[in-house]
């Protein structure tokens, strides 16, 4: 692939985006390259967790080309989402973001689409989207007041101001901050970590959360839980039967994620 590379470490995937010379902003044939990754990550049982960053050191993701898009070229988007993830709404598998630089608009809504947010101590992020008459509807609007709370998101969305990596942190949506050099391996060892774990239990975990947080009520939430697809299989899994019969023999699990 041109725009986007994609390597496996074990149970791992790492995914980059390689386009450092527009501050790895995307474009449609990048985001046509991102959204095939991410359907091959999805559909690989071997596949447990993925990483994504961007190439460089200047930037995660600048967001939308805003260059390709002024010289006349059609802006179309796959049907999940701005880098195969703001809208891929049936992904159970735990994805890092690693910022390694500026998130801007669109960079800044595919690492709200992670689960996890590492960034380095220069990593800058914004929504910065109606300073050039657009608006952030690949997810940015929706997931930063329920990530954040409506007041602070607001505080960020209505100025288009930029927020440092350790104010990220403070406001909610940064899990931990590191050195340039360090990032990579800090994600990488954040995945290692989730890889210890049943990828049945972390797959039916992600679902309860994801489908809870729209729920009416606790109550409903609660009692529908058992209906998830991925708690389904979580019960009907070898991985039910393994982590219990590990634990008596004082061993370490032998995870078969199915």
């Amino acid at each position: 692939m041109e725009h986007a590379t994609a390597t496996r470490e074990g149970h791992t995937l790492i995914v980059t985006i390689n386009r450092p010379e527009r501050m790895n902003a995307l474009h449609p044939p990048a985001n046509a390259e991102l959204a095939q990754i991410f359907d091959d990550f999805a559909a690989d049982p071997e596949l447990w967790v993925a990483i994504i960053t961007g190439a460089g050191d200047r930037a995660f993701s600048a967001g939308n080309d805003l260059r390709w898009q002024a010289e006349g070229n059609a802006v179309t988007v796959p049907p999940t989402g701005f880098a195969g993830l703001t809208s891929r709404w049936d992904l159970d598998k735990p994805v890092i973001a690693a910022v390694n630089g500026v998130a801007m608009g669109g960079g800044f809504e595919i690492a709200l689409a992670c689960d996890i947010i590492i960034a380095s101590d220069n990593a800058t992020f914004a929504l910065p989207e109606p300073k050039v008459g657009l608006a952030a509807l690949a997810g940015g609007l929706h997931r930063l007041p329920r990530t954040i709370g409506v007041k602070r998101a607001m505080g960020m969305i209505l100025t288009g101001r930029s927020v440092p990596a350790a104010e990220g942190v403070a406001l909610g949506f940064v899990h931990a901050v590191v050195p340039q050099a360090e990032l990579l391996d800090a994600a990488h060892a954040l995945a290692a970590q989730i890889c210890t774990l049943s990828p049945m239990s972390i797959r039916a975990s992600k679902q309860v959360v994801a489908r809870s947080l729209d729920t009416a009520s606790l109550q409903e939430a609660y009692e529908g839980q058992m209906k998830h697809p991925a708690v389904s299989a979580l019960w009907r899994s070898e991985d039910l039967k393994e982590g219990p019969l590990a634990f008596a023999q004082k061993r370490k699990p032998e995870w078969k994620g199915r």
